[in-house]
């Protein structure tokens, strides 16, 4: 289950970072930046952004935006581009305009910049821990609220894939789910009625239950928490009928063991909600 291609070009990805942007300028600005107020409005000013560390860059389309809406005069030239490695001490953007305008925008382009950064660069590291290995690592919903699209924008930069985007584009039928509908087939055949065409995937706890789901046809089985034993055992019991992926409780020393189970795919958590920031900088040039 993925939306990478799509997500990159979506207009629902657009809108997400105009209403991002537009939202994150209300709150720092609120009734006026009374700091900047102090620079004449002829003020101009050259500054750039620059990396204190090591990290895979992005957050280019929401950068861009804040200072668009800021002040469309403001002339931003980047040197990297979204899913590239960098430097520590590497100047990233070069920026030319109001003194007034760069000061205001600066703390709300550099937390876009610093947060989408961070989770590209933890889901780079998770991609290397599985590296050789066939598996895609997916991210979930447990999303910075209000960023959703942008945690997941960043996810793909740093070379992991996406997992449903909401509630809406995919079924993904848990314990609670099945016990309201009566059991895991009837819960499947709903799903097929209610939604022609949307993906089906259906968490199971046991071989046994991933027997049942098997049988209902689910198009993705999520293994909850098994062994390795019992990952390996439900690759064969499966035999390519559906595609598993494995789910709970993933760190970096139990990742690459249970990628090398043979499963399709392994979904993260704290790809999007553990990610660190990374530690940029705005300087004033001249």
């Amino acid at each position: 289950m993925s939306i990478s291609p799509e997500l990159h070009t979506s207009q629902a990805l657009q809108d997400a970072i105009i209403l991002n942007v537009r939202n994150a300028l209300a709150e720092d600005i609120g009734t006026g930046d009374i700091t900047a107020n102090l620079i004449p409005t002829s003020t101009t000013a050259s500054a750039r952004i620059i990396t204190r560390e090591a990290a895979i860059v992005c957050g280019r389309p929401w950068v861009d935006e804040v200072f668009r809406q800021m002040d469309a005069d403001i002339d931003v030239e980047w040197l990297v581009n979204d899913g590239e490695p960098i430097h520590a001490d590497q100047t990233l953007v070069n920026l030319h305009g109001a003194a007034r305008s760069l000061l205001t925008a600066e703390r709300c382009a550099l937390n876009f910049l610093q947060l989408l950064s961070g989770t590209a660069t933890t889901c780079h590291h998770y991609v290397n821990l599985v590296q050789g290995v066939d598996v895609r690592l997916l991210d979930t919903r447990k999303t910075i609220p209000g960023l959703r699209l942008a945690q997941k924008y960043a996810v793909t930069c740093g070379g992991c894939h996406n997992h449903r985007a909401g509630l809406y584009d995919a079924f993904l039928i848990k314990e609670n789910h099945i016990a309201a509908c009566g059991g895991i087939f009837q819960a499947v055949q709903k799903g097929r009625k209610q939604a022609p065409g949307k993906p089906i995937e259906i968490e199971v706890e046991s071989l046994a239950e991933l027997e049942q789901a098997l049988d209902a046809s689910a198009d993705t089985i999520m293994l909850d928490n098994f062994t390795l034993p019992n990952l390996r055992q439900a690759v064969a019991i499966s035999d390519g009928r559906a595609k598993l992926e494995a789910s709970g409780g993933i760190t970096e020393a139990t990742l690459r063991p249970i990628a090398e189970t043979g499963v399709d795919s392994i979904s993260i958590g704290l790809l999007t909600k553990h990610c660190r920031s990374v530690d940029l900088s705005m300087r004033i040039t001249g």
